[in-house]
């Protein structure tokens, strides 16, 4: 077997169901020419796992391969004990920079930046800027898109791309053909904010920078587009009604996903017992009209179901940065005109096929017509509360400081369907006083 040699597309398509020594005999079978550029494709946490399992003089090759923003996600990767030994097989420039970057949070512009990027001085000519870039580029910079304009101090003063560079005079000085008004971001600003403001501003790289306006590195579109991935990943795992997984699906232990999913299953059906509780609560209005108890289903499903969509729909606002906390009551005003035609178009529908149920097969008795609008009323009221409250939810998360993807969808239907059966059999109290109450 050890004569085999695979390819990287071979080892792709069964890579995600191997084991962590299967991975390492398959990657090892692989051509190297193949095997850097399917290396670097790999996650952070699958580099990690893999140079684990490595010797240490092959996995000091691959992990001075990796840039440092890159080698520093993979040895955060790494479990604590071993970090150090994984620091030491860098040469020491590399090693200052990784270090630096895993000062930073990892979910900030400091931990997610490059420090390697192409920078000039104002007062160097074109022709001199050109001339240093060539010998920067040898340094395997992050990115040849601009080039920063730096005063002696590291301040960032302005930013001149290659195109402007070719087209300037030789002898012009960099300062007369910079860019001056140069968007960049903080080094504490969160992955999630530094991602919108360069979908904003439709750029390739984005400079960070300190309190005193110094340039520390740079966060490129293909480190958003990770971001990107991942933080939504983790919204709709929570949106699900679940912990986010640390680990991809097919890597994740039986034990974690268990663990994963137990704790909001177990709160969901903890809240699902107030339903039963509800129920207990009107069992005389259900003895005495049985037909109520069957549009329950038909009442808490469409409460949940709209306070669910509403949830899905501002927490993803939410997410892009299109609304904010403060813009809570014009949500709340949207959101009930939205409610209410929700309502009247669903409990139209239901109208409808009581009655014509009723044509066909007799079934909701002489009172029919009072069940259908008692049905009717609270749909429209079910389905507006359910579509406020799921509104509102995630800026109430929101305030109290936590992640509004935690706002999930079964979340939201568990605690409509309480208040939705409140509303049902009120309304039912209300309208079928006399007859069938």
């Amino acid at each position: 077997m050890s004569g085999v040699r695979l390819t990287a597309e071979e080892v792709r398509d069964v890579w995600a169901i191997l084991g962590p020594q299967e991975r390492v005999a398959a990657f090892q079978q692989m051509e190297r020419s193949e095997a850097d550029d399917f290396f670097l494709g790999l996650s952070a946490s699958e580099q990690a796992t893999l140079l684990v399992a490595l010797s240490n003089g092959e996995r000091r090759l691959w992990l001075r391969l990796l840039a440092p923003d890159d080698a520093a996600d993979v040895i955060q990767q790494v479990p604590e004990p071993q970090r150090h030994e994984f620091l030491d097989m860098l040469d020491e420039p590399t090693r200052r920079e990784v270090s630096a970057l895993m000062a930073y949070a990892e979910d900030a512009a400091g931990g997610l930046m490059s420090p390697r990027f192409a920078r000039l001085r104002p007062e160097m000519s074109v022709n001199e800027a050109i001339r240093y870039l060539e010998r920067q580029a040898q340094e395997r910079l992050e990115t040849l898109y601009y080039a920063y304009v730096l005063d002696r101090d590291q301040k960032l003063r302005g930013v001149v791309s290659f195109r402007d560079l070719f087209a300037a005079l030789g002898a012009k000085p960099i300062g007369e053909v910079m860019h001056k008004n140069v968007v960049s971001v903080p080094e504490t600003m969160d992955q999630e904010a530094v991602a919108r403001v360069i979908a904003q501003h439709d750029l390739h790289a984005i400079p960070v920078v300190d309190e005193e306006g110094r340039m520390k590195g740079i966060v490129t579109v293909d480190d958003i587009v990770d971001v990107v991935e991942r933080e939504a990943t983790e919204d709709i795992q929570k949106l699900g009604g679940m912990e986010a997984l640390d680990t991809p699906y097919m890597q994740t232990s039986m034990r974690a996903m268990v663990k994963k999913r137990a704790g909001w299953l177990s709160a969901l059906f903890l809240g699902e017992m107030l339903t039963a509780s509800a129920m207990s609560h009107y069992e005389d209005e259900i003895a005495r009209a049985v037909v109520l108890a069957l549009f329950v289903p038909l009442i808490i499903s469409s409460g949940g179901n709209s306070g669910s969509q509403a949830t899905t729909l501002i927490i993803r606002a939410m997410a892009l940065g299109e609304v904010t906390v403060k813009d809570w009551w014009r949500i709340v005003r949207r959101e009930l005109t939205a409610g209410v035609s929700l309502g009247i178009i669903l409990a139209a529908l239901g109208l409808v096929r009581i009655l014509v149920w009723q044509a066909l097969f007799h079934t909701y008795g002489e009172h029919y017509v009072k069940v259908a609008v008692t049905v009717a009323v609270s749909l429209v009221g079910v389905v507006t509360w359910g579509t406020i409250a799921g509104s509102m939810l995630p800026f109430a998360i929101r305030r109290l400081g936590f992640d509004p993807a935690s706002a999930s969808a079964p979340f939201v239907a568990t605690l409509v369907d309480v208040s939705g059966l409140v509303i049902y059999f009120n309304v039912a109290h209300v309208l079928l006083r006399g007859s069938l109450l």
